[in-house]
């Protein structure tokens, strides 16, 4: 069984050395203290969700914080190329459900899309809220998944922003149940952004479809199902992951 993944302070990690102490305290102390309930001699990992992996062999363990001793420390690269999940926004937790799972298999970034047709709306204080539920999420799924890196998670886009990304991307595929093109028989990129964007429950409207494929993203599909909004980013993600990353 791999060993529990913790995230810790930047900074301490940054510092980490082999023989050295490491402390883990704040919100991730407290839980691997009170919850999870690391012992005195348990090994255990704490990332610093940039690449960067510290094994520690727990020392001291009080309510709030726990002290290791530094077993080993690597430096995970940036893997190539970078996934990028343009995720509409969707009713109920589905699009949370999206971000969850992408998270597992590997994504980079999270991009919020207020698509036209999304029925959930992102305005004011509402949409600082939501884009904090979503880091939440992103960061449960990364130390669940033992992951080193954690994706960023972008502020919300609207279309024209979305196209911008879009432009400067080394490739988007956007998926839609109209196209003919099938994303397992696309040509990848081996560096640069990939976004995969995934329209809401109502789909992408013509307007958005024409205005993506005008700043070069390529509609395509998976198969003959036609996916929910929470399930169609993972599944492209993993068919992209094992042309690329998981060769």
């Amino acid at each position: 069984m791999t060993h529990q993944l913790f995230l810790g302070d930047a900074s301490a990690v940054a510092g980490a050395v082999a023989g050295g102490v490491l402390l883990l305290e704040g919100d991730e102390g407290r839980h691997a203290a009170t919850v999870v309930r690391v012992r005195p001699g348990e090994r255990y990992l704490v990332a610093d969700g940039a690449g960067r992996c510290v094994l520690c062999k727990a020392e001291q363990v009080d309510r709030t914080w726990v002290r290791g001793r530094v077993v080993e420390v690597t430096d995970e690269p940036a893997p190539q190329p970078r996934l990028v999940l343009v995720q509409a926004l969707a009713k109920g937790d589905r699009d949370e459900q999206a971000i969850e799972a992408a998270t597992e298999l590997g994504v980079d970034e999270v991009v919020p899309w207020q698509a036209e047709r999304s029925v959930v709306v992102w305005r004011g204080e509402r949409a600082a809220k939501s884009l904090a539920k979503w880091a939440a999420v992103v960061a449960r799924a990364t130390k669940q998944s033992r992951r080193a890196r954690m994706p960023l998670t972008t502020a919300a886009v609207d279309l024209r922003a979305l196209v911008a990304r879009v432009q400067a991307a080394a490739l988007t595929v956007v998926l839609h149940e109209e196209a003919v093109e099938r994303l397992a028989g696309l040509d990848l990129p081996a560096d640069g952004d990939v976004l995969v964007v995934v329209g809401p429950e109502g789909g992408i409207s013509p307007r958005e479809l024409e205005a993506l494929t005008a700043a070069g993203g390529r509609p395509v599909r998976l198969g003959t199902a036609i996916l929910r909004s929470s399930s169609a980013g993972p599944a492209a993600l993993a068919v992209i992951n094992a042309a690329t990353r998981w060769r």
